[in-house]
């Protein structure tokens, strides 16, 4: 079986990922060189140093054409990745870079479902949501994606049903379909539930909150956000995201002077 990466990563700190995977390469040949210079280019394009994330994976180009699939997989996704990501800002995203993206997770997409690397195979369909992203466009990546999901018995494909639901509800939500974006972030919080990622599950709460906001339903999104607050202080690590959240909640409920707290607190997170 090829190196298990996923240990490995820790993408709030691509750095200390950076250092595992150079040090898993001094002993490693075969595909599995070839997957960790995979993974190594990636810290890189999340840093957005996409310069050096191509340059990594130009190096292992060559040794390609005898690999076996799920290094070629990994490949196509990362290239992808250095020109259609969530780490791209907007402007970077033209027509010739998202063309140079749907060829390189289209083929990762293909080289995937034929060896049936489900989870390989999901996040290749994931991230053509960056090259095609209308909420529209999103929102068909998305359910084709679940689609997978919910047909696969692989544990690496199931591991991705709370992201993809997130990314259904988000698309969802972007078409204004409330009601059905709720279900979708239930699922997903419940899903999270079940796990041990403490922060994801705040993300999924916050979505929750977030969405009944859309809906006026307000008091039940502040009572959420109140709470995602207690445990971000409580675990050193407070979000912006929930701080403008009760912001704009205590604005719309005519209380200029916590809005204005908020306000600061988001400030202060985000430097």
């Amino acid at each position: 079986m090829p190196i298990d990466v996923a240990p490995m990563w820790d993408f709030k700190h691509p750095e200390v990922s950076e250092q595992r995977f150079r040090s898993a390469l001094q002993g490693a040949v075969g595909d599995d060189a070839l997957i960790l210079q995979t993974q190594l280019a990636r810290t890189f394009g999340i840093r957005k140093d996409f310069a050096t994330a191509r340059a990594l994976l130009k190096n292992i180009e060559p040794s390609l054409a005898t690999a076996g699939a799920e290094a070629r997989v990994r490949y196509q996704l990362e290239l992808g990745r250095t020109y259609a990501s969530a780490t791209h800002a907007p402007e970077l995203l033209t027509d010739d870079a998202k063309e140079r993206a749907r060829a390189a997770y289209d083929e990762a997409l293909r080289t995937a479902q034929a060896a049936h690397l489900d989870g390989l195979a999901i996040d290749a369909i994931h991230m053509l949501g960056f090259v095609d992203t209308s909420p529209a466009d999103q929102l068909r990546w998305a359910q084709e994606a679940l689609a997978v999901v919910e047909a696969s018995t692989q544990a690496d494909a199931k591991k991705w049903e709370a992201s993809i639901r997130n990314n259904v509800g988000y698309a969802l939500h972007r078409l204004g379909r409330y009601d059905e974006a709720l279900q979708q972030f239930n699922a997903a919080v419940t899903l999270r539930e079940r796990g041990s990622d403490t922060g994801a599950t705040r993300v999924a709460y916050w979505m929750v909150a977030w969405t009944l906001r859309a809906m006026k339903r307000n008091d039940e999104a502040l009572q959420i956000q109140l709470r995602l607050e207690r445990e971000g202080d409580a675990a050193g690590d407070p979000d912006p995201y929930v701080f403008e959240e009760l912001e704009t909640l205590y604005r719309e409920a005519g209380n200029p002077e916590r809005a204005a707290f908020y306000a600061n607190r988001r400030r202060a997170a985000a430097e």
